[in-house]
């Protein structure tokens, strides 16, 4: 059975949505009341039109696996939700539902996007000297938008890796900024085999060059797409490299975003608070012209992907700058969404307030993470077996395929009723929906599309 067999309605229904796209873009439909940027906006998410592909298949009893989506599903399917979380969500005053959250946050959640952000580690870097400020987002989403419309000056260049998650250069566009991105993994033998630091310093040195504002974005550990962290030395040399560009370049303002949206799925949830303190305790001097700010998602974590809860929290050894800082994020969110969702945030600062409840949670979670990291094993497992060469993938949701032609290779793994998201530069495989069970066949279509 082909392609074209197999899903008709959904390929004629893309031929026919192409086909509107280009004649809207043709005669410049709505230009007179569309800006240039907005007019840029065509097409639908990758990810979402192939999670509608395998949704497709199975309205058409196809017994078809889903490696799409990134949610965390069970393996009979059905959303993984945190059985705790939603007690308390479901059990919660209605005002806390109703009412309206202060613009920055309720400050018991703020307290906790802290700890969630640094884990134990946060009170000895409070005790070192560094000042720690939060502002409650709409999800993950809206923690990056607060640091790309308010750290970086318009059209300046963000640093990325060149493998990442595509809504990045969304939020990046609409605050008129551009990508600068360096190598995944490097080339050659490495003491740091996961992040290729000479690129990375070569790419930052050229923005400062250029730019007053430097923002780097990495997205560790359990990197989406690919699965991958960073180790101990590959944090500190990444953050070594940073400090020495702000003390070098002292004119330069320097921010590391660390997008921590599946932190609490890898081994080492809180490694780069670990790796501060050492470097703190090592008596690093923290560049002036340095802030480190981490992107929180409760989506994953809490599973309340609906909810919309995040937060920013930065990091900086000067409280006037830190509170600043607090401002000036407050009011960005009072601008774009006016407060983050009340209830989300209520509901998990109250459940890790109580030792019971939060002792609860962890257990859950625990539980969940064993659902990744059993598929995962048995990911690696197959794809060895098979010689399918899978990228290194450690944490999180996904695993990742390098590849030149990713379209061609997720087309023939949807060819085999597997269905895999083709990005740049590669393949990513949702192992957070694929069931244990359909783990191997996962493995034989990359296989089989590879030969």
């Amino acid at each position: 059975m082909n392609e074209t067999d197999a899903f008709p309605s959904e390929i004629e229904r893309q031929l026919k949505e192409e086909t509107r796209i280009r004649t809207l873009m043709d005669h410049d439909a709505g230009a007179g009341l569309l800006n240039p940027y907005a007019q840029t906006k065509v097409g639908s998410d990758t990810i979402f039109a192939w999670w509608g592909r395998y949704q497709n298949a199975v309205a058409q009893d196809i017994d078809a696996v889903n490696g799409t989506i990134g949610a965390l599903l069970e393996d009979d399917g059905t959303l993984a939700i945190n059985a705790v979380v939603d007690e308390a969500v479901r059990k919660a005053p209605p005002v806390e539902i109703a009412a309206y959250a202060p613009l920055k946050g309720l400050p018991a959640f703020l307290d906790l996007a802290k700890s969630l952000a640094l884990g134990d580690r946060r009170n000895e870097l409070e005790a070192m000297g560094l000042s720690i400020t939060a502002t409650a987002s709409a999800g993950g989403s809206g923690a990056l938008y607060l640091a790309a419309t308010n750290f970086a000056n318009r059209g300046d260049h963000v640093l990325l890796r060149d493998r990442h998650w595509g809504p990045y250069k969304g939020f990046l566009s609409g605050c008129d900024l551009k990508v600068t991105t360096y190598p995944l993994l490097p080339e050659s033998t490495s003491p740091y085999p996961y992040v290729d630091i000479d690129s990375f310093k070569l790419k930052l040195s050229e923005l400062c060059k250029e730019q007053d504002k430097v923002m780097m974005w990495v997205n560790d550990p359990a990197h989406n797409p690919t699965g991958l962290s960073l180790t101990a030395d590959g944090r500190m040399a990444l953050l070594e490299a940073v400090m020495e560009s702000a003390s070098v370049n002292e004119d330069v303002g320097h921010t590391l975003l660390l997008d921590a949206a599946y932190h609490l799925y890898a081994e080492e949830p809180h490694g780069w608070a670990d790796t501060l303190h050492e470097a703190m305790t090592n008596g690093w001097p923290w560049p002036e012209n340095l802030l480190i700010t981490f992107a929180l998602s409760l989506s994953k974590s809490h599973t309340i992907y609906g909810l919309r809860t995040g937060a920013l929290v930065s990091v900086h050894p000067d409280a006037a700058v830190t509170e600043r800082i607090g401002t000036v994020m407050g009011v960005t969110g009072r601008q774009t969404w006016s407060a983050a969702p009340r209830v989300s945030q209520y509901t998990v600062s109250e459940l890790h307030a109580s030792d019971e409840t939060g002792a609860a949670w962890s257990k859950e979670r625990d539980r969940l993470q064993s659902l990744l990291s059993e598929r995962r094993s048995a990911f690696i497992a197959a794809c060895e077996e098979l010689n399918v060469p899978l990228n290194p993938t450690h944490d999180g949701f996904f695993a990742w395929l390098e590849h030149d032609q990713p379209v061609e290779i997720a087309e023939a793994c949807a060819q085999q009723n597997v269905f895999l998201v083709p990005l740049t530069g590669g393949v990513r495989i949702g192992l957070c929906a694929i069931p244990l069970a359909q783990i191997p066949r996962v493995a034989q279509a990359l296989a089989h599309a590879l030969s």
